[in-house]
């Protein structure tokens, strides 16, 4: 997208799903506040029967995630949209990330491997050492091949670019964690 001088900005487009506020935490009760928010729909085949006499009329909720926000006017059944949102808030972005699966070093961590010549014949892409004299063991935390991605990741300080509510669409400067499809959160500041 261009912002308003003219520059070419990166940006992402999210599309979000209504959002409905399914249950109120409260410190009397539950000993924290926070928002339960259900979004998405699901086969009522598939709701356990407990969360069934919860929801009642709301609908069968794909996900559900816990928000701790503190003071809120908000009740149960309220819905939350993209008129939360307008173009150059900040905003903090969370979601899992690609899975890439078993990798080696120079692509989990971004090791050189080893030289190209010499005699060197099959050591392009090995890690090399992992530690030799007197110790007896492996190091703790030494960087080593292995799964990777799949983790929680957050962005920070992303800035909304533009809010297309006609067909429910945000967007989000710069890049964010997941592949398509990957549910996103999104908080404001």
């Amino acid at each position: 997208m261009f912002d308003a001088d003219g520059n070419a900005v990166p940006v992402t487009a999210i599309t979000v799903r209504p959002n409905v506020i399914t249950q109120a935490r409260t410190i009397d009760i539950d000993g924290y506040e926070a928002l339960q928010v259900g979004e998405g729909s699901r086969n009522s085949s598939r709701i356990a029967k407990a969360q069934k006499g919860q929801f009642k009329d709301m609908g069968f909720f794909a996900s559900l995630r816990e928000f701790r926000i503190y003071g809120s006017s908000l009740g149960v059944g309220n819905k939350i949209d993209l008129s939360q949102f307008t173009a150059g808030d900040p905003v903090t972005v969370s979601a899992i990330s690609k899975s890439k699966g078993f990798q080696g070093v120079v692509k989990r961590h971004g090791f050189g491997g080893g030289p190209r010549s010499h005699g060197q014949k099959h050591s392009e892409r090995e890690p090399g050492s992992i530690g030799g004299g007197l110790r007896t063991r492996v190091p703790v935390g030494m960087r080593m091949a292995g799964r990777m991605g799949g983790e929680r990741i957050t962005v920070k300080n992303l800035k909304v670019m533009h809010v297309d509510s006609a067909d429910s669409v945000l967007y989000v400067s710069g890049a964010i964690p997941g592949r398509r499809g990957t549910l996103v959160e999104i908080v404001s500041k």
